[in-house]
């Protein structure tokens, strides 16, 4: 008897730590009187959407209830400034809860002086709920201007679709104005109710396509792909028209009967085929910058994927967390482009470049965090960024980015370091000729960045809002193909810009091309300045800090790929064969049917000369 007794205690042990696991805010799914957790985030000022403290910093009080800690669940979480803290209020599934006070505040001087500094900044908070986000005003400021209230009533309406929390709303009541050495009570009342909307559906309330689907952002796209086509078009007529009219010339073996029709008729980029492909300077650099370009781009691409199908806004932290693995996981993309063109041309110091190239990137980002970092830690913020993080980015730096960029290293520089150049390269660089001021590397290169600024400010627009204001981004479809428009466009202009440079008869077109496109990455962070002071309303040191030191790395970074993009094709232009393998073959017609000709030996040793520029 006793066995059995035993045995049914134990079964009832089971059933019960079963039904916990599989019933909280983790599976989101929940059982009748289950505790519903309700945590309390961060509190800020509503005009810098990033200058949050945690939620009793204020001198709220908290409930009755037991405290449970919460960790950071994922690394998104821990750099962003998640802060949850338990409220102590009492919550079960489905169990309506009349107003009910939970605590008292003493109201001191110093807290006081605390609650009217919140109201006058006009403090908001943020709650989470079976990870359902709430926010909620702290107070309101008489219309006079000479009395500060405060909210102290929380009425929670909770919608339920089945076994789980489907919608959450907060409204705040029972205004009390703040006069020190008093008593002020919180309360707080909770009503459930049954909701018709799907689990999968429960954050559409968060979203707002009125805003991200406005007709002007259909109408921004389909300006942006007007340009494509009139940039595609002009250059297809360079190449197709310009292009193979001179091959056509050069090729044709009548025309070499007479010598100084041949020799007149070298101008242009013709002239610089032996210096065409000559390294760039500080190759080192530049192969590391491309190699950066090439892994920014994978990462761009597979996240912005991944949000469309995997709805990544529905996780805190997550489309960050999503990111940072990404990046770490295709760190072989950047040792393998920036590898194998610093091999192809002619570097020999590759283990710098590999370090150089792997650490580039994360030491801009990790030195403008803990710049900042050290500002919020002075603002006592939440968006401090713990010890532990920063020795988790270390480590995936480290441990994570660093050998597998190696990896991408060695293959590139066996797979793809030789150079493959139609014609050889001189030995003595040839001399730039004076060319007109419009020709020049610093005129070409920030007229490159307007066509491709003006194809993505708009959407810059609407990526600024989401982020540093109260919208959720979730038109990564719009985002994808923005990012498509502008790789063609960059790619399309940089091309022009090129053929002019060879055509004055300027070799430089590596850095000239890759600045031309970078330069975009100028007109998006001047952008941020016009949005920072006109279309938002953020004051103080920590969210001025932060708004201008995140801009730029995000400008930074954009920088970077479109330079990428712009080489992609322009190499695969420069290198055709087709292009510059005729200079060479025309050359060794000349030496070769020279005697037959009957000219002399000082015009076979013109052409000779003439044909090795």
């Amino acid at each position: 008897m006793t066995t059995n007794k035993s045995l049914f205690s134990l079964s009832l042990l089971f059933l019960k730590l079963f039904s916990y696991a599989r019933a909280d805010e983790h599976s989101h799914t929940y059982v009748d009187k289950e505790e519903v957790v309700l945590w309390m985030n961060t509190v800020g000022p509503y005009h810098n959407r990033q200058e949050t403290y945690e939620y009793f910093s204020l001198p709220f009080c908290a409930g009755p209830k037991e405290a449970i800690g919460h960790y950071h669940e994922t690394l998104g979480e821990a750099l962003q400034g998640v802060e949850l803290q338990f409220s102590g209020l009492d919550i079960d599934y489905k169990v309506d809860v009349p107003q009910t006070k939970y605590c008292e505040v003493d109201l001191t001087k110093q807290k006081y002086d605390a609650f009217v500094y919140a109201v006058k900044n006009h403090y908001w908070y943020q709650m989470y709920i079976d990870d359902l986000p709430i926010w909620g005003i702290a107070g309101e400021i008489d219309e006079n201007g000479d009395g500060y209230y405060l909210w102290t009533h929380k009425k929670l309406d909770i919608g339920y679709n089945v076994d789980q929390i489907v919608d959450v709303n907060l409204t705040s009541e029972a205004k009390v104005k703040l006069i020190p050495n008093t008593k002020i009570p919180f309360t707080y009342s909770v009503k459930w109710k049954k909701s018709n909307i799907p689990y999968k559906d429960r954050f559409d309330k968060y979203l707002d396509p009125n805003f991200f689907q406005h007709r002007i952002h259909w109408f921004s796209i389909f300006n942006s792909f007007m340009m494509v086509i009139f940039l595609v078009g002009l250059v297809s007529m360079i190449l197709m028209r310009t292009l193979r009219k001179d091959y056509a010339r050069y090729s044709k073996d009548d025309e070499l009967d007479d010598m100084e029709r041949d020799l007149g008729d070298e101008y242009g980029w013709k002239q610089v085929h032996g210096d065409v492909f000559r390294p760039a300077y500080n190759c080192m650099l530049f192969s590391a910058l491309i190699g950066t370009g090439y892994h920014i781009s994978v990462v761009a691409f597979s996240v912005i994927f991944i949000a469309i199908f995997g709805e990544l806004y529905t996780e805190r932290g997550s489309l960050l967390s999503t990111a940072i693995f990404v990046y770490a996981a295709t760190a072989p993309v950047n040792g393998y482009s920036g590898g194998g063109l610093y091999a192809r041309m002619g570097g020999r110091v590759w283990i710098k470049q590999m370090v150089l190239s792997a650490f580039l990137l994360p030491c801009l980002v990790c030195g403008t965090a803990f710049f900042i970092n050290f500002i919020a830690i002075y603002y006592h913020a939440s968006r401090a960024i713990p010890f532990g993080t920063m020795v988790a980015v270390t480590c995936i730096c480290l441990f994570v980015i660093l050998p597998l960029t190696l990896v991408g290293t060695v293959l590139g520089r066996n797979l793809s370091g030789q150079p493959n150049y139609p014609c050889r390269v001189n030995a003595v660089p040839r001399p730039i000729p004076e060319k007109k001021w419009f020709m020049e590397p610093a005129v070409i290169v920030p007229l490159g960045g307007v066509l491709p600024f003006g194809s993505i400010f708009i959407e810059m627009y609407f990526i600024f809002t989401s982020f540093w204001a109260y919208k959720i981004y979730y038109v990564y479809g719009f985002m994808l193909l923005v990012l498509i428009i502008l790789a063609i466009v960059t790619v399309c202009v940089t091309i022009v810009c090129t053929y002019f440079l060879l055509n004055a008869e300027d070799y430089r077109w590596q850095w000239t091309s890759f600045l031309a496109a970078s330069s975009t990455a100028a007109y998006v962070y001047m952008y941020s300045f016009y949005y920072f002071f006109f279309k938002t309303k953020m004051y103080g040191l920590f969210q001025t800090a932060f708004y201008f030191g995140y801009m730029a790395l995000f400008s930074i970074a954009l920088g970077f790929m479109c330079g990428k993009n712009a080489r992609i094709c322009r190499h695969k232009c420069i290198c055709s064969k087709d292009l510059y393998q005729c200079k060479d073959r025309l050359s060794v017609r000349l030496r070769s049917r020279a005697p037959e000709r009957g000219h002399s030996e000082e015009e076979v040793h013109t052409m000779k000369i003439l044909s090795s520029l």
